[in-house]
């Protein structure tokens, strides 16, 4: 007997309890009843809290309710006996028997086993990790790799057809820094202010001046910044994506923001948003309307400088995802980016979406690395971080030779 098959016997005995007149004719049966494995064995193979949703309509102590439905359930087959515990929780024993028929039918199954069509036909974008790329996957990465790699599983078994997705932020000032920092590394200069050290800086920069011999003897700093910005960053993303695949998490795309605005997509975004009339101009910077859509404040696409926010390369990448023909995009973030949410939702509504249909946000809490008792604080910018190759190297044994830290910097 399944969970799914133990709901169903446990709604048949609410049904009959309303039937006989046991329970109120106002009670109405949950259309999805909670069964779940208690916490300790001795409680019973299962327990649900049916009977203090019940309550308030029935107008009676959960625990009564509980009693008048005990009884009922533990009359049906493959049942051993329904217990009432607590507040009115109902602790259900079932038959050896029937533990041995779910085993059986879970062999037959095989992989098929637990797979629905609940999803089917939906077209779903998973973005996770999504980490800057201005530096390895920490740690506080590997738990949105082990997540969102276990939720996509569960979006598939339910029938979905599921694309995880990774978004490199490849532009912008963050980037401009990690290239001015490995400019500085491999002149040997201090750390530019706002810049990014420790070693991995320097590995990645020896390994450009070896891609590039000529580098440093180009004239002006700004020529070799290039080469340092598009090298450094090249070799970060394939860091990136060895690492994620030693952790055993795959990824179908791979997508840049650059590419965004290079393609011209910020500008389509916002002529397609002034389309809805969620535009308007003040103090010399573009805004989008995003109050009239439940964020708390309106968002501006374009500053009074001429430059792009963030927020419309966001604009520009979910409407990218929905133009490639998703029909909802979930975005996983980090706690840090909890205000987030309220702006994507209006942004979405902006392009005429429903959000509670076609995006979802989840947000996850901050990884706390602790030594000896005392939190240890990582910095990608002072270089101190445990990387997602250090959780791998810690946890699984490889042979001396196999890939480890750095070694796609420096062969």
């Amino acid at each position: 007997m399944t969970p799914a098959d133990l709901a169903a016997v446990i709604s048949d005995g609410v049904h009959t309890a309303i039937r006989s007149g046991l329970l109120s004719a106002e009670v109405s049966v949950p259309e999805e009843i909670r069964v779940e494995r208690p916490r300790h064995r001795h409680h019973g193979d299962y327990s649900t809290n049916v009977a203090l949703r019940l309550a308030p309509a029935a107008g009676l102590p959960a625990r009564t309710v509980a009693e008048v439905i005990a009884p009922l359930v533990s009359a049906a087959d493959s049942i051993a006996k329904a217990e009432v515990a607590g507040p009115g929780f109902l602790n259900i024993t079932l038959e050896s028997g029937a533990l041995g028929a779910l085993a059986r039918a879970i062999v037959l199954a095989g992989d098929a086993y637990g797979r629905t069509d609940r999803l089917g036909g939906v077209r779903l974008n998973l973005e996770f990790v999504s980490a800057n790329p201005t530096g390895p996957v920490h740690i506080g990465g590997a738990r949105w790799a082990v997540v969102g790699d276990v939720l996509a599983r569960l979006l598939e078994a339910a029938g979905a057809d599921v694309a995880r997705e990774y978004y490199f932020n490849d532009a912008g000032v963050q980037i401009d820094r990690f290239a001015r920092s490995l400019l500085a590394a491999a002149q040997g200069s201090p750390v530019p202010r706002d810049g990014y050290g420790g070693a991995y800086i320097e590995e990645i920069a020896d390994a450009v001046v070896r891609r590039r011999p000529g580098v440093l003897e180009l004239s002006g700093s700004a020529a070799a910044l290039a080469v340092f910005r598009a090298e450094g960053t090249a070799l970060m993303f394939d860091e990136i994506k060895a690492s994620l695949a030693a952790f055993g998490t795959r990824f179908d795309v791979f997508f840049n923001e650059k590419d965004l605005h290079d393609r011209g997509d910020l500008d389509a975004a916002v002529v397609r948003l002034r389309e809805g009339g969620h535009v308007f101009e003040e103090a010399g910077a573009l805004w989008l309307r995003t109050t009239d859509f439940g964020d708390d404040k309106d968002r501006v696409l374009v500053k009074s400088d001429g430059s792009w926010t963030y927020f419309t390369a966001d604009c520009a990448y979910y409407l990218n995802k929905r133009s490639r023909g998703f029909e909802r995009v979930v975005i996983m973030l980090g706690a840090d980016h909890a205000g987030y949410v309220g702006r994507m939702r209006a942004m979405a509504a902006c392009f005429g979406d429903d959000p509670d249909t076609h995006l979802e946000i989840l947000i996850g809490q901050l990884v706390n690395l602790v030594t000896d008792g005392e939190p240890v604080r990582m910095s990608k910018r002072a270089g101190t971080v445990v990387t997602l190759d250090d959780l791998v190297e810690a946890v699984v044994w490889t042979p001396r030779g196999t890939r480890s830290r750095g070694s796609a910097w420096t062969r």
